[in-house]
């Protein structure tokens, strides 16, 4: 199944922690890394009085169900060092799965397609790089036209790829 994984860093060597969580994402089970957007530098949601964001997305092919490659996200990022303290708070790593091929999950602690994903244009900014006609499974609309109607604040600057 395609999905794709959201990566954000705003402590530490950002750069360096995106890197290591898509070289974990290439070795989980039954799941290859396909590709990775570009970097892009964006500022923070919610508690702005934190460091600047690091963002990308990653596109895997994975045999993984939904609940099992979440649980594996969660294992790298606890693994590279990410501890819970507050919501939106700054972190050295976060992996959010935003899309698993064209299903939508709504479960207390399982929701997909990423309930937040068409109004941040810092996941949505990455996915349309990877994918510009990647289609929205509850809207029926291209991630584009929804990128299209975001004020895109925060701003979002791309930086250096990740993958060729």
């Amino acid at each position: 199944m395609r999905a794709f994984v959201g990566l954000g860093s705003n402590l530490g060597e950002r750069e360096a922690m995106i890197r290591l969580a898509l070289d974990d994402l290439a070795r989980l089970p039954e799941t290859r890394l396909v590709r990775a957007s570009s970097l892009y530098d964006t500022e923070p949601l919610g508690d702005i009085e934190q460091p600047n964001f690091l963002n990308a997305v990653a596109q895997l092919e994975t045999g993984l169900d939904p609940r099992q490659l979440l649980w594996n996200l969660l294992l790298v990022e606890k693994r590279l060092g990410r501890v819970r303290t507050r919501r939106w708070g700054p972190r050295v790593i976060d992996l959010d799965l935003l899309l698993y091929g064209g299903e939508v999950i709504e479960e207390p602690d399982l929701r997909v397609p990423h309930p937040e994903l068409t109004r941040r244009s810092f996941v949505l900014v990455p996915l349309v790089e990877l994918d510009p006609l990647l289609v929205h499974p509850e809207t029926g609309e291209t991630l584009l036209a929804h990128l299209s109607r975001l004020n895109t604040r925060p701003p979002v600057k791309k930086g250096s790829r990740l993958w060729n």
